[in-house]
């Protein structure tokens, strides 16, 4: 049986992205379906977040993230996008990719043109250039963004995560009935997901009998 995850998340939380590496090394060969869902950290209208010019985000940059980055092994850097974009047209982007069987490779793509590209992933253009990419049909997503075809979609996504999950941090992972929330190592989600494929092996037999007429199923 596929174990499911959930992976919450935005596409300007650093550690998000970090966060993606161990877990699509560990998922690859492994029969594991992962959604990744909506969370916006500093959604409109909201003063956006500007780490150049807000010297704590910096130091934590230097102190923090750059080490963590170096340790996995991901090349990232902190984007000169000033002040860091909404993420809210990338999300009904996501919702739209979700639809046409791209929702993980537009996601991907996504978090590497910020994190890696510098790329601006609130304009329109650029995210449907990305959508592109993916094979997505670029016309029909560009009019999605600017008819805002998602937005409701979108906003109950995020009602879900800030009031039905009750998400309080990103990264976050649910698999199953455990909940892993900030940065977790290959090993600790292998642990976990082989946790659940132990209990749906076990769930595979629940309630098998025969009855008295000699019918077993």
């Amino acid at each position: 049986m596929t174990v499911k995850i959930k992976a919450y998340s935005d596409f300007i939380c650093p550690f998000c992205f970090l966060g993606k590496g161990p877990l699509d090394e560990i998922v690859k060969d492994k029969d594991v379906e992962v959604e990744w869902m909506p969370f916006e950290l500093r959604p409109s209208p909201h003063a956006k977040i500007d780490p150049w010019k807000e010297p704590d985000k910096l130091n934590s940059w230097d102190s923090y993230i750059l080490p963590a980055a170096k340790k996995l092994g991901v090349d990232m850097r902190l984007p000169r996008v000033s002040p860091h974009p909404y993420t809210h047209f990338a999300f009904e982007g996501c919702h739209f990719a979700k639809e046409h069987g791209k929702g993980n490779e537009f996601h991907n793509r996504v978090f590497t043109a910020f994190f890696q590209e510098e790329q601006n992933i609130e304009d329109i253009e650029v995210l449907t250039k990305l959508a592109g990419e993916v094979d997505l049909p670029v016309e029909a997503f560009r009019e999605a963004l600017v008819s805002r075809k998602y937005r409701e979609v979108h906003q109950q996504a995020l009602k879900h995560a800030y009031e039905e999950a009750d998400i309080r941090a990103v990264p976050t992972f649910i698999i199953g009935d455990e909940v892993i929330q900030g940065l977790a190592s290959k090993e600790r989600l292998a642990q976990v997901i082989e946790k659940e494929e132990a209990k749906n092996k076990r769930n595979e037999f629940d309630g098998l009998q025969c009855d008295v007429k000699g019918n077993c199923q």
